[in-house]
């Protein structure tokens, strides 16, 4: 692989590693209540990335995928509980990965907050940050 148009990402642990060839198809912050809870935080920030771009290396199959709705799994290492990825019929062929699970730089910044209509009163998010609130109705 050349580094030059590869990004990496791993777990916690270096159990799960995640080598995604670029360019990425977009980078957006995500305020829905199921990635709030499936990360601890307010919101979660991915990139997304055609699936048959990105390569999996899980040599202990540590990576397990919890169905988070009827259209959507996310994916997290068994041996560390790092949440990694996430995919959905939504958005077919396409892998999103946690932008903080990345040790390479990408090729872009964020574009949009999405799913604005759910975002949590105390975190403080720059209202002048240049980006589009996107609401959606549900969940991601």
């Amino acid at each position: 692989m050349n580094p030059a148009n590869h990004a990496h990402a791993s777990c916690l642990c270096g159990a799960v590693r995640i080598h995604a060839e670029l360019p990425s198809l977009w980078l957006a912050h995500c305020h829905c209540s199921m990635c709030r809870r499936a990360h601890g935080a307010a919101f979660v920030t991915w990139v997304g990335f055609p699936a048959e771009r990105c390569r999996i290396d899980d040599p202990d199959r540590a990576l397990r995928w919890f169905a988070s709705s009827a259209e959507a799994e996310r994916g997290f290492c068994a041996r560390c509980g790092s949440s990694l990825a996430f995919r959905s019929s939504r958005w077919p062929g396409e892998l999103h990965v946690s932008v903080g699970n990345f040790d390479t730089p990408l090729d872009r910044t964020p574009q949009a907050h999405v799913f604005w209509d759910a975002h949590v009163a105390w975190a403080a998010v720059d209202p002048n940050d240049g980006l589009p609130r996107k609401s959606t109705v549900g969940t991601a």
